[in-house]
């Protein structure tokens, strides 16, 4: 039987009186790939904050491998040490190197030896293909190639679980396939997934499961096959319209 990774249950947020997050139940199994989609303010992004605790949500319960999430201190910095997150953006420190960038988790966070910090930065350099770029500066880099160093750095911190919150959506459209390459090797190799993307292609050969939502609520779900082929509601068939049309 799959161990559960991520569990919401009933989950609400509100924004003031912005009910931005309605009745959200959602469980990811270890080493389950979900691909969260939808328009543009249909809480997605939201979703994936409050699993890592950048949002508090102010009903309903969120659980990491079976362990509540609190507002308690230690509980957010223990769990927040175990999940990996990309953003957008790439929020990179400019004016370290790219691998001063990558050692600065382990070092302050885990207590690592510079040592065997640089050692695990140069096997994720390599990991998602950068390793010649370990002495330059974020600003030397092109984006595809600092989103590539955002993800080496969430994996430098050895997450049980990576966030990805529209990961491609800040890139020229030729440095896009670059980094979803990357992603795309990281899911292979069973890394337990949860990302916010348009990226359909990636989608449909990645996810084990589509969470299509819109107006805060999760509207359907389903293996990709399902989701592609026979969308069960108007709002997603309407929304697959217009997405692979472009």
């Amino acid at each position: 039987m799959s161990k559960t990774a991520i569990e919401l249950v009933d989950v609400n947020k509100w924004f003031d009186t912005f009910h931005v997050l309605k009745n959200i139940n959602l469980t990811v199994d270890a080493g389950e790939k979900v691909v969260i989609c939808g328009p543009s303010g249909s809480g997605k992004s939201t979703v994936v904050r409050c699993i890592n605790r950048l949002e508090e949500h102010q009903k309903g319960t969120i659980r990491l491998e079976g362990r509540e999430l609190t507002n308690d201190p230690k509980s957010v910095s223990s769990i927040q040490g175990e999940i990996g997150m990309v953003f957008q953006q790439f929020n990179l420190f400019p004016h370290l190197s790219v691998l001063e960038n990558l050692i600065l988790g382990p070092m302050k966070a885990r207590g690592q030896s510079r040592a065997d910090a640089v050692e695990k930065a140069r096997h994720y350099l390599t990991r998602v293909r950068i390793p010649d770029q370990a002495d330059k500066m974020p600003g030397q880099l092109s984006g595809g190639q600092q989103q590539r160093v955002a993800i080496a750095r969430s994996l430098c911190m050895e997450p049980k679980v990576m966030l990805f919150d529209e990961p491609t959506s800040a890139l020229d459209p030729e440095m896009i396939s670059e980094v979803l390459d990357v992603m795309v090797e990281l899911a292979q190799d069973g890394m337990t997934m949860v990302v916010v993307t348009h990226e359909m292609g990636f989608a449909r050969k990645v996810a084990d499961k589509i969470v299509f939502m819109d107006e805060g609520e999760i509207v359907e779900h389903a293996a990709p096959d399902m989701f592609f082929s026979q969308p069960k509601s108007e709002r997603c068939r309407t929304f697959l319209g217009q997405i692979l049309q472009h």
